[in-house]
């Protein structure tokens, strides 16, 4: 039975979790983007993709997002990986999992590794923004916008309808989760997903990460008419069919 759950992560923090549990292994974990949440279509069509393949499904939705508690300009890119570690450790505790990142998703997974190195049995990213804060986000702006989060700790960038509120100790915390530097080796299925139309993260951002694993079988799809989100129906169905592949290999 499909469940939205709460964790306590401390005693004035929870978060909240989307879970179904099978015996069959190994789990997929999904962890999903920046001022995202989990009413999204993915962590859906990825719940019923586990469904039928009766394999256990972990959605985490990080503190300041969605339903979860906390307000979002406090958080970051170490407590958002620190929450997703605790609840993979107390839920999934010492089962095999597949990582599935969407967008900041993946460079939270990629920092799931020196965690959790030996039950990672495969990653599989879609439209990868590891180190966008600095190379996307901090770059970008003039000297007037750097000059006023230095001020006032806070910028609200807008984006079309959107608007983004960008802390300085956000920007500051992620140059401290560098990760495209590193190397993970290993011996593990790996497969980046981008659209080719995404005008929010580059598609350069998931060659990038597949350069990080050494040992890795390594796959890089691009879909030709994809956006950042991948939402439709057939980015989703792409994405399930790459996932499939990834745990046919496995058994």
């Amino acid at each position: 039975m499909n469940k939205y759950k709460f964790l306590k992560i401390s005693s004035s923090k929870k978060i909240r979790y989307l879970i179904n549990k099978h015996k069959k292994m190994p789990y997929v974990v999904f962890l999903h983007g920046f001022m995202s949440d989990l009413e999204g279509e993915k962590p859906k069509k990825i719940l019923k993709f586990c469904n039928r393949k009766k394999i256990g499904f972990l959605a985490i939705e990080y503190s300041g997002h969605g339903k979860s508690s906390g307000k979002f300009t406090q958080g970051n890119i170490s407590k958002w990986t620190n929450e997703a570690r605790i609840a993979i450790k107390r839920i999934i505790k010492k089962n095999k999992f597949i990582l599935v990142g969407s967008s900041m998703g993946s460079w939270i997974s990629l920092n799931q590794f020196k965690f959790f190195n030996n039950q990672i049995s495969g990653f599989l990213g879609i439209g990868s923004a590891p180190e966008f804060l600095e190379n996307l986000i901090w770059k970008k702006f003039n000297y007037k916008m750097k000059n006023e989060i230095k001020k006032k700790g806070i910028y609200n960038l807008k984006n079309g309808n959107y608007e983004y509120p960008i802390t300085y100790q956000l920007i500051m915390d992620g140059r401290k989760n560098k990760i495209l530097n590193k190397k993970i080796s290993n011996k593990i299925y790996v497969t980046m997903i981008h659209g080719k139309k995404d005008e929010v993260v580059p598609v350069n951002y998931s060659k990038k990460v597949l350069k990080v694993f050494k040992n890795a079988n390594k796959k890089l799809l691009i879909i030709k008419n994809g956006d950042h989100s991948l939402s439709s129906k057939r980015s989703l169905k792409k994405i399930t069919n790459e996932l499939n592949n990834i745990i046919s290999n496995l058994f």
